[in-house]
């Protein structure tokens, strides 16, 4: 009968998987035959047509705004206040050392015109330490035709961004959670092909590199967490607040060019306010703030966004999330399903976005997280919980002694234990009052136990 319950649940979440693919590559491919988008690209100028930004597509490498894909895209880009997986490194470089278990991750995101956006990243915690890495390739084929219509050259058209990643959560306690604090160190090489004359057809070489670019750039974070309102039961706190500021940097542009290079325009350097809220165990809501700043000229500076995302735990192993990002004229609307494993989780995305071409494009993302376990922290917690249980029956039956013993030996496996070392205090306070208690009683027999003794005999 047990083999029978495996293999339905096996086969139930096979169909989950399966249900979702498809319900994403319908939701992908049929509303762009059935929907007049004419009319919803009306609809949406005439509500959102005061946000059209006049200082839209000022700055360079604009890859560096698009997702990677994963949770933090269905939840509508919201994730500077959650980060709760390796999707952080474009939101909050802070989270690192809050993330449950060693991750590694491959990401696709179908972007427009043909390009994509490919993701590596991984990362892994010691105790307060995060540590991660993360390479994102965009890319986009490129095709030059002369007047004949003849190609005459080809090639990507490419922006590649390295990511390396610390973080530390300080003041980390049973109650407090601590202060994470997090930076990404970021290099990104932009690729142009070499292009043809347009009158010799002849391909001029180094030509791609006078317009290629480098850029070095970094970001910070810090994350909070609290309990709120909470309803259920879990050492992880339901109220999370981040705050980020990304991209801040410079590019240099012109490399191979008889000029020499330059300053390129100014990165997509933004700071974020995020916020995340869990009301009930399977329920999570996020929200975000941005404000783009242009470095080169404060006044050039795009306007603000927001967006909001929220996620339903269905069951164990199933999740769905939905989320909505408005920035510039027109908004963007994501959907997204979760199947977790025990060692892999699949996220599949939807996305109807009307933020980067007149036409509403219908785009999917897939991503792939390993997860690589938690470096026996899990294990410790339980050990700190049953030393924890241990005490609390001693305590409880006046073995004051051995608790206390029970209760530095526990401290020793984990600092951060507050309850213990108050417990602690409350054996020391009682084992005080019983040698306050022990000296009175001592000082109340003293005279009784002199006049019992008999008088000593006289020396004559």
């Amino acid at each position: 009968m047990k083999q029978k319950v495996t293999k339905s649940a096996a086969a139930h979440r096979f169909f989950l998987f399966y249900a979702a693919c498809v319900c994403a590559f319908a939701a992908g491919v049929i509303p762009a035959r059935a929907l007049d988008y004419t009319a919803v690209t009306d609809a949406l100028g005439s509500l959102f047509g005061s946000a059209a930004d006049a200082n839209e597509g000022l700055t360079t490498f604009r890859s560096l705004n698009i997702p990677s894909g994963g949770k933090a895209e269905a939840l509508g880009t919201a994730f500077t206040g959650l980060a709760d997986d390796v999707g952080f490194f474009d939101y909050n470089p802070a989270a690192s050392c809050l993330l449950v278990q060693t991750q590694a991750a491959v990401m696709h995101n179908a972007w427009i015109a043909d390009s994509a956006l490919e993701t590596c990243a991984g990362t892994i915690r010691f105790n307060n330490l995060g540590l991660g890495a993360a390479v994102k390739c965009f890319y986009v084929p490129f095709t030059q035709y002369n007047l004949f219509g003849d190609r005459i050259s080809g090639g990507y058209y490419s922006e590649t961004t390295a990511i390396l990643n610390v973080s530390y959560n300080f003041f980390s306690g049973y109650y407090f959670k601590g202060l994470a604090v997090g930076a990404n160190i970021k290099a990104s090489y932009r690729s142009v092909p070499d292009f043809a004359d347009s009158k010799t057809n002849e391909l001029l070489q180094g030509s791609g590199l006078g317009q290629s670019a480098f850029a070095v750039m970094a970001d910070v974070g810090i994350m909070l967490r609290f309990n709120a309102a909470k309803r259920f039961a879990s050492r992880e706190p339901n109220l999370k607040i981040g705050i980020a500021v990304t991209n801040l940097g410079a590019a240099v542009t012109g490399f191979g060019t008889a000029g020499g290079a330059h300053i390129d325009d100014p990165l997509p350097t933004r700071i974020a306010f995020g916020i995340s809220y869990r009301p009930i165990r399977p329920l999570t809501l996020t929200a975000e703030f941005r404000q783009p700043i242009n470095l080169q000229n404060i006044l050039l500076s795009q306007l603000c966004s927001g967006g909001i995302g929220v996620q339903l735990q269905v069951v164990s192993f199933f999740s769905v999330q939905a989320g909505f990002l408005i920035q510039g004229y027109n908004p963007r609307v994501s959907l997204g399903s979760m199947l977790s494993f025990k060692s892999i989780d699949v996220q599949i995305n939807y996305t109807l976005d009307l933020t980067s071409s007149l036409n509403p494009l219908n785009r999917i993302s897939l991503s792939a997280q390993l997860k690589l376990g938690d470096r026996g922290r899990a294990e410790q917690q339980r050990e700190t919980d049953r030393l924890y249980a241990q005490a609390l029956k001693l305590y409880a039956e006046g073995n004051l002694e051995m608790a206390r013993s029970t209760l530095y030996a526990l401290l020793v496996r984990d600092p951060s234990f507050d309850p213990a070392q108050r417990i602690i205090d409350e054996i020391e306070a009682a084992l005080e009052m019983q040698r306050m208690i022990i000296d009175f009683q001592m000082l109340d027999t003293l005279p009784e136990q002199q006049a019992e003794q008999p008088p000593l005999p006289s020396s004559q």
